[in-house]
């Protein structure tokens, strides 16, 4: 199991529709096989993921935000590790909204 306590991650690219800014930063902390982060930047003033992580590293993920209208935005994510020449992790992320419209996209992270 990939552990990624105090790694961290910035975004490299993100769908339109999402909120996710890429001057952001996530870092993660993990107890067991769950995974947090409280992040904010950009449209986003607060936010809090929370995620399962399984034995080859794939995260489930579940967050929910507040941003820059004051709104409360919710979505799932589904995130696949792929490990880098330098060692590091990109993250390969699926999405969906569960508030608003209910659309899909996708982004990418790299650590740090």
């Amino acid at each position: 199991m990939i552990n990624y306590d105090n790694k961290v991650f910035i975004p490299l690219s993100n769908t339109e529709n999402g909120e996710v800014d890429l001057s952001m930063q996530f870092v993660y902390k993990q107890a067991g096989n769950i995974v947090t982060s409280t992040y904010s930047g950009g449209r986003i003033i607060s936010g809090h993921l929370i995620a399962l992580v399984d034995e080859a590293g794939h995260l489930d993920m579940r967050y929910h935000q507040v941003n820059d209208k004051g709104e409360i935005t919710t979505g799932i994510c589904k995130s696949t590790p792929e490990q880098l020449p330098n060692g590091k992790l990109r993250m390969h992320e699926k999405w969906q909204w569960t508030s608003g419209d209910l659309s899909f996209g996708e982004s990418l992270l790299e650590e740090l």
